[in-house]
């Protein structure tokens, strides 16, 4: 297979070159880049072919399979139409789109061409994620009652820019964090917020933003989700508990790109430390990805959970700006 990046990103620099290379087969043949010396030295760094600032060029190439979009959120929706219509395969950053309706139309654009479209979530494919999830689904903890989400990080410098400036580019500490805990909420208890309330503020970074957001989240099962992210904390630390009616799970440094952290389980008989995989989250990504193009499963987080967990950071942002409750909208998807 081979692929194009469409923005010559530092998360594709970090973390998805590398995944995309471990891939038997796979290559990356070009990348877009808006400003062409940009690019051109962001190809002879990380070896790729070619660089170009037009995106109809690279889609035009018959040998490119897919493509991974990882410019600035306003941008995802019309480079994944056209590469949709090009009829290639799309991994996309999240969030998906600025608006539900744009993410909708991109999901069900892919569905009606063929070609698989997945989202960028990667903390789904962490070893501590996948081991808290087959706690929950195997009846651990018994019925889930509530979870607590904290991922108030300190947002390095060199990822501030328009993150912390740019509402219309898809800054915010809503777009960029909110969606992650969304998504892994879902992946965790196979179910989807119906109702939300928020606080967000400004604590330091935001101009014109948020930098800040507290939400509580209710589950159709009538569990109840706390969350709290944030551009401003550098010693909070990340983690997500789960609580149910025969135990608890509590996990600390697992809301990361990097497999991190622990896991334990709390119940009639005490602490029990819990042991996963440490493999790389984006290889495994990639890899689930692959294998749905040939046709075998699914990619780890497809086009719809992408949709999904932009709801719910959407709602949450409602709900902030307006002060009230806020019924999640999926968009009928």
């Amino acid at each position: 297979m081979k692929w194009a990046l469409i923005g010559a990103s530092r998360i594709a620099s970090g973390y998805v070159i590398d995944a995309i290379r471990a891939q038997s087969g796979h290559e990356i043949a070009s990348v877009l880049s808006s400003d062409e010396g940009r690019g051109r030295d962001y190809a002879e760094t990380h070896g790729i072919a070619r660089s170009s600032t037009d995106l109809d060029e690279i889609l035009a190439d018959p040998e490119i399979d897919a493509v991974y979009i990882s410019t600035t959120n306003e941008k995802h929706h019309p480079q994944a139409m056209a590469a949709i219509d090009a009829g290639k395969h799309i991994l996309c950053e999240k969030p998906l789109a600025m608006t539900l309706s744009d993410a909708v139309e991109m999901v069900r654009a892919a569905e009606a061409k063929g070609v698989v479209f997945a989202t960028n979530h990667h903390l789904r494919n962490a070893g501590s994620h996948l081991a808290i999830r087959d706690l929950i689904a195997s009846g651990r903890i018994g019925e889930v009652l509530s979870a607590r989400v904290f991922h108030a990080v300190n947002l390095p410098e060199h990822l501030r820019g328009w993150r912390i400036n740019d509402r219309a580019a898809g800054g915010g500490v809503i777009p960029d964090i909110t969606v992650h805990d969304a998504d892994t909420v879902r992946f965790h208890l196979g179910e989807d917020p119906v109702e939300v309330v928020a606080q967000s503020a400004v604590s330091g970074l935001g101009q014109g933003v948020e930098d800040s957001v507290m939400s509580v989240w209710k589950m159709p099962s009538g569990a109840m989700v706390q969350t709290h992210e944030s551009f401003t904390h550098p010693h909070a630390g990340t983690g997500i508990e789960f609580h149910g009616t025969k135990g608890s799970i509590f996990a600390r440094d697992v809301m990361t790109q990097r497999p991190v952290g622990g896991v334990w389980l709390v119940g009639p008989n005490g602490r029990q430390d819990v042991s996963f995989d440490d493999h790389n989250l984006y290889v495994r990504a990639l890899g689930e990805f692959a294998k749905a193009v040939v046709g075998n499963g699914r990619p780890a987080a497809d086009g719809v959970d992408g949709v999904k967990s932009l709801a719910v950071a959407l709602a949450v942002r409602e709900a902030a700006d307006q002060g009230r409750a806020v019924r999640v909208d999926y968009g009928g998807i």
